[in-house]
């Protein structure tokens, strides 16, 4: 091994062992609240990651979308794929801000928060995955208190992940960790419509 080698391995062990000193002191184990916010594209691509992730650990999980429900999609296909362990409810009517029936829309998102309460209710569910969760609360189809205070109180164990743009405040404030997603560019700006398996 060459002197540089040497020093750059030596190094990496120190680095390595600072790095287990700090995750070491970190002791505690509490379910997470997660919102995943802003205008660029993958915040419900980074929400169906974690599903796959747990699904993987062994947990269950429950999936409510608030919006897209009309279309089909991959990563719900695949998702079902595994019905010991992922509940998955479509129960939007489309996009919000082309909605010809306010009262139809307000309706599917109570429905969909009831089965929201359900899945965060149930011991058995570890991860509650909540798409688009954000656009109805940003159209206040739902009490943005009694949503805030679910979230608070739900079991220790239970992990939330909340979608969509415009998140709340109050919502940015209880969450444990908030990711903004930013766009730089998008090829729909350029006449390319969403390509199956890597937008839906």
């Amino acid at each position: 091994m060459t002197e540089d080698a040497a020093r750059h391995a030596e190094k990496m062990k120190a680095r390595k062992a600072h790095q287990d000193k700090i995750v070491a002191a970190r002791q505690v184990e509490k379910g997470l609240l997660i919102v995943h916010t802003g205008k660029g594209k993958g915040k419900s691509t980074a929400a169906f990651g974690m599903a796959m992730r747990a699904i993987a650990h062994g947990m269950n999980v429950g999936v409510v979308q608030f919006i897209k429900g009309p279309w089909e999609s991959g990563e719900r296909d695949l998702l079902r794929k595994f019905p010991d362990q992922v509940e998955v409810h479509a129960m939007g009517e489309g996009f919000t801000w082309e909605t010809q029936d306010r009262e139809r829309d307000v309706r599917a998102a109570r429905e969909a928060w009831e089965m929201s309460k359900r899945f965060i209710a149930d011991p058995e569910v570890k991860l509650v995955i909540l798409d688009e969760l954000n656009i109805v609360l940003r159209y206040d189809y739902l009490d943005l208190g009694e949503v805030v205070e679910v979230l608070k109180s739900r079991p220790a164990d239970c992990h939330v992940v909340v979608t969509g743009r415009n998140a709340k405040d109050e919502l940015i404030e209880i969450a444990d960790l908030v990711t903004e997603m930013t766009q730089v560019k998008h090829p729909f700006r350029d006449g390319v419509k969403a390509q199956a398996g890597i937008e839906f």
